[in-house]
């Protein structure tokens, strides 16, 4: 019950009841990353493709989806990652969540969020001013 409810009122949190109707009517499921998030596709979009999407394991967050997939669910390859002929290009690198507004984001040296100072200016820039 707990389930169905949190799919009835949020959008956020896995698939809507919207989605797992048209999943259930029109997906064929394609695969699974190693997060647990499940790939399907199924109908044709307003450009002639094939539809695809991906229902996400816990929150929807657009970059939990790892490069293999995000390349076949955006009709860049039409080759799925569980697939044979699937192979990660060398410059590939493992996914990382996107960890901004978590403690572990990016803050550069001179952030509010640290107590790091920036660097002395050096001297070598010189404001424009009108006129000159």
């Amino acid at each position: 019950m707990k389930t169905f409810l949190t799919q009835f009122f949020t959008w956020w949190n896995s698939q809507t009841l919207g989605t797992r109707l048209h999943t259930w009517r029109h997906g064929k499921e394609v695969g699974q990353d190693e997060a647990g998030n499940v790939y399907y596709e199924g109908g044709i979009d307003s450009e002639g493709r094939t539809r695809r999407w991906v229902i996400y394991r816990n929150y929807s967050e657009a970059s939990a989806i790892p490069p293999g997939w995000h390349g076949w669910i955006h009709h860049r390859v039409d080759v799925a990652p569980p697939s044979d002929d699937y192979r990660p290009r060398d410059w590939q690198k493992p996914h990382l969540p996107n960890l901004t507004g978590t403690p572990a984001a990016y803050r550069p040296k001179g952030s509010l969020l640290t107590n790091q100072h920036r660097p002395q200016v050096t001297g070598d820039y010189d404001a424009w001013t009108p006129g000159s």
